[in-house]
Order: structure tokens, then sequence, then C-alpha cells
């Protein structure tokens, strides 16, 4: 008898937050991703401890769990496998593309332009002095030029993904515990991924696959415990304590913007906060974003009537997109940046430029969501 029922991955389905978050996150990392663009202090990680790769991967497991799950409990686990491997391989598929596209492009951008300070920049001088052994080192997931970590991250977490639906359908509070055990040792015992030419992964798969598995906990088991939740979100006290930890979370990161405040800290405080920890997750990030979350979803319900409105659909329609506009966003973040840097560099050329890019994206997506449709219809019907 299983723990997780097609009765309650219903109740998860179809709700319009998850594509609304994804496009969020997309268009925030794609902002995130232009260096000294005044625009980007609009994005998460300008207001607390998180950011929009948290946003990213925790929706991106609540998405594929909510997926799989379905899969998993109508057509069995062996086809749900398949079907996520699958997967993997679309996304590897995708990275290895735009790798190679993307470490080609700004090495003739660099050669050709007066900013050769780009290749150092974006992390790929290894690329310029070993171009084989680097494209080899990048077949593996062990070379990490600026803005690809998100995608390699996903690709690792996918390919567990086949255990971590099936924990959650069957045992789901203990593989909670085991991933919760997996993040406190890698943390602990500085387990990582190495990449060349030398140090770690940027984004620690053992530390972030929390989130991810904490995201398809949410989607199947969430449903149960609604009542509960729902009671705690009503309660004057709780909402206060999370508003506090935000109130507290802006501070410090605003505190750490101006270095005569972050030295005023005592450094005890500061020592713990202050960095941030984003390669290993650190539990006052993960805190910050579960706040988050809680009065996310007391102000948005699922049947929230603005999810419908025409303002947010450019929105939910690259969330639904997700992949593709991603891939659109690494290259534009790096076209943006590339503006910026050989001309003026004036507020309105980066207002300018960000917001033709996110306009870019969502040209993307509605492309690629009208050419999937086109692919679906049957030639002979129409005929």
């Amino acid at each position: 008898m299983t723990s997780t029922t097609n009765a309650e991955i219903a109740k998860a389905d179809g709700d319009l937050r998850i594509a609304l978050l994804l496009g969020i996150a997309n268009w925030f990392l794609f902002l995130d991703h232009i260096p000294h663009n005044v625009v980007g202090a609009l994005t998460m990680r300008n207001f607390g401890f998180s950011g929009a790769t948290d946003l990213f991967v925790f929706v991106g497991g609540y998405a594929v769990t909510l997926i799989y799950a379905r899969m998993t409990l109508e057509r069995g686990f062996l086809v749900a496998a398949t079907r996520i491997f699958k997967r993997v391989w679309q996304l590897y598929a995708a990275y290895i593309v735009l790798f190679v596209i993307y470490v080609e492009l700004i090495s003739y951008v660099a050669t050709r332009t007066a900013a050769p300070e780009i290749i150092s920049e974006f992390n790929i001088t290894g690329f310029i002095d070993h171009p084989i052994r680097t494209l080899i080192y990048g077949l593996f997931l062990q070379a990490k030029p600026l803005n690809l970590d998100v995608l390699q991250l996903t690709i690792a977490l996918m390919a567990f993904q086949p255990i971590i639906v099936f924990g959650l359908l069957y045992v789901p509070n203990a593989t909670v515990v085991a991933s919760v055990t997996l993040y406190a040792a890698g943390r602990l015992l500085n387990w990582n991924l190495s990449s060349y030419p030398y140090g770690d992964w940027y984004l620690n798969p053992f530390c972030w696959q929390l989130l991810f598995v904490m995201g398809g906990w949410l989607a199947l088991i969430g449903a149960r415990y609604a009542p509960a939740i729902r009671a705690m979100q009503a309660a004057p006290a709780l909402r206060a304590m999370a508003l506090l930890y935000l109130l507290f979370a802006l501070t410090i990161v605003s505190i750490s913007d101006i270095p005569a405040l972050a030295q005023m800290m005592p450094s005890g405080l500061s020592d713990v906060l202050l960095p941030n920890d984003r390669e290993e997750i650190a539990p006052h990030r993960i805190l910050h974003f579960l706040v988050l979350t809680f009065l996310f979803s007391w102000l948005v319900p699922r049947d929230w009537e603005y999810l419908r409105s025409p303002a947010l659909q450019p929105i939910i329609k690259c969330g639904e997109e997700w992949l593709a506009v991603f891939c659109a966003g690494v290259f534009l973040s790096f076209a943006a940046h590339l503006i910026l840097i050989t001309g003026p560099y004036s507020l309105a050329r980066q207002v300018a430029v960000s917001i033709a890019g996110i306009a870019a994206m969502t040209a993307v997506a509605y492309y690629v969501s009208w050419s999937k449709q086109q692919d679906g219809k049957s030639a002979v019907a129409h005929s």
C-alpha cells in the first residue's frame, strides 16, 4: 500500500503558482547574471539570505516529483524511471550544446573586442589554454563556466530522481530524514564534486538536494498536512515571527553592502551570516526560503484569481517552458553584459538591456509552446 495516492497528487496538480514561480526564477536568474546591473537590485538575493537559485531548485523539485510520481502510480516505476533518464539526457544534451557554444562565443568575442577580461570573468581561461581538455571535462560536468551552474546542478539532481520519487511515494518522511542527513554530512565532511582545472562545484549537490527533496515532499505530502499548515498560517504570532525573520535577513544583507556597518557587527554573527554560504546553502538560507514559502502560500492561495490575469501569463509561460527560457537567458545575460561593457554604462542602458532580455526570453517561451502545439496536431486530420 502506497503512502501517497493519485487523489493526493491530483490535489497538487495543475497549480499555476508553480509555473509562475519558475518563470520568476528564470527572470531573476537572467538579471542576476548581468554584473553591475542596477535592475538586478530588484531580485530576491538583495532582500534576504535566499535567492533565485533556491526558488528554481525548490519549485523544480516540486514540479518534477509531481509529474513522475503520478507516472509511477499510473504506469509503474520502471516506466517512470526510463522517462526520468530520458529527461536527464535532454538536460545533458542541452548543457553540452550550451557549454560548447557559450565558451566558443565568449572566446570569439574576447578576441574580437577590446574586452579580453571577460575570459577570466566568465571562468573559461582553461578553455583558452587547453581547449580539448576543457571540452572533455565539460562532457563530465567538471568544467564550470559562469552561469551554467544551475543547469549543471539540475542534471545531477534529476539523475537521482527515481530514488527520490520512490522514497517520497512509499516512505516520505524517512526520505526527508535521509536528505537532511546527507545535507549535514555534505557540510560537515566537506563532500562535493570536483571541477576542472581546480576547486569544486559552485553549487554542492550533496547540500542543494535538500531543497529539491523538500519541494518534492511538499508536492506529494503537502495536501495531507494542508489543514495544519493553514492553521499555522492563520496564527498572527507565527506570521509576525516570520515577518521579523525576513526583516532581520533584509537588515543583514543591507549591512553587508556597507563595509563600515559590516565591521560593527559582532564577529561571530558576521562570520555566520555575511558570507551567505551559497555553495553549501547555509541553514539560515534554507530557513529564509521556507519562511518565504510559508508567507507566499498564505498570501497567494491556489485559487488566487489573478493567476489567470493577462499580466501574469508571460511569466507563467516562461515557467512552463523553463528549459528553453533558461538556455536563452544564459546567452542573453552574456549579450547584455557585453553591451554594457562596450558602450556607455548608463542607467537607461542597463534598464533597456534588462527589459529587452526578458522580452526575448518571453518570446522564446511562446514560440516553444506554439511549436509543441503544432507538433501535436495530426497532419492527416487537417489535410
